[in-house]
């Protein structure tokens, strides 16, 4: 039995950083396994990192971000208590994932954590938001006034939080989740029809919905050497519409009554935990 086990989908990725990645969450005396599984069209990473705790995987037929997360969810699903989602731009300390763990022990209703993310110049990423309307995810990238941008992203980022205390939160970041095993067994893992994108706002919801917490918790920090690609290729902006017209499509656009009032209750939860400091 693993204590965690770690998936990382790689595709044609730069080695050191995806070696900084690696051996982060190597560095740990912890019974671990990392699973790389790489999208690439050849083999060139299956020498990237030779230890027995790692098992490289060539899966060329790409079958999305979700999807090949799943592969390995599925594999060690009876293997461990605790399974990790893993961007390879990710590089943290020794102890992020010893005192994670610890955490989640002391509740198990807990069924999902991301700590707190940082860029490499320690600038905080906003990664801990509210389930987006159809208008806020939308108008928070192409409406021109910066004023209405910046209110619209500051509230759904929860940014008023101060982003120092630990917060129930119903959308977390895929580049770095800490799932119980037994949550990801019963919502069946990522759903496979999306491709990229809007991956990590599904199955947080559905961790949320089957009852369990899913946590935003400042007391660890893991670095983020990020770019966001969305807009950089005609593919990739397509990539991105489809996600979230399927997001809509599964939740609803303009008549999901759950969303408003999951993100009723995480304000109010968190403005009531800022007034009792």
């Amino acid at each position: 039995m693993y204590d965690i086990v770690c998936s990382l989908v790689i595709y044609k990725n730069d080695r050191k950083q995806l070696l900084d990645a690696i051996n982060s969450f190597l560095n740990t005396d912890l019974k671990v396994r990392l699973v790389l599984i790489d999208n690439s069209p050849n083999d060139d990473l299956i020498d990237i990192k030779k230890d027995s705790r790692v098992e490289y995987i060539h899966n060329p037929s790409n079958p999305g971000y979700g999807s090949t997360h799943n592969i390995a969810i599925r594999k060690y699903s009876g293997q461990t208590k605790y399974h990790l989602i893993l961007n390879p731009d990710i590089y943290y300390a020794k102890g992020v994932i010893e005192d994670i763990i610890s955490f989640m022990n002391g509740d198990e209703n807990i069924g999902l954590v991301m700590p707190k993310v940082l860029y490499p110049d320690g600038k905080i990423q906003y990664l801990a938001k509210l389930i987006p309307s159809p208008y806020v995810f939308f108008a928070r990238r192409f409406l021109p006034l910066k004023s209405l941008k910046k209110n619209i992203s500051d509230r759904f980022e929860l940014r008023f939080s101060g982003y120092d205390t630990i917060m129930e939160v119903p959308y977390l970041s895929g580049c770095f989740m800490v799932f119980r095993t037994e949550v990801l067994e019963q919502i069946n893992g990522f759903d496979e029809n999306i491709f990229m994108h809007m991956e990590d706002l599904d199955i947080t919801r559905r961790c949320y919905d089957a009852g369990f917490k899913t946590l935003f918790y400042p007391n660890q920090i893991v670095y983020h050497d990020h770019l966001f690609k969305s807009f950089l290729t005609v593919a990739n902006l397509k990539m991105y519409f489809t996600s979230a017209f399927y997001y809509y499509n599964k939740w609803g656009w303009f008549f999901d009554k759950k969303r408003t009032l999951i993100n009723k209750k995480t304000i109010k939860a968190i403005d009531s935990a800022k007034r009792n400091k």
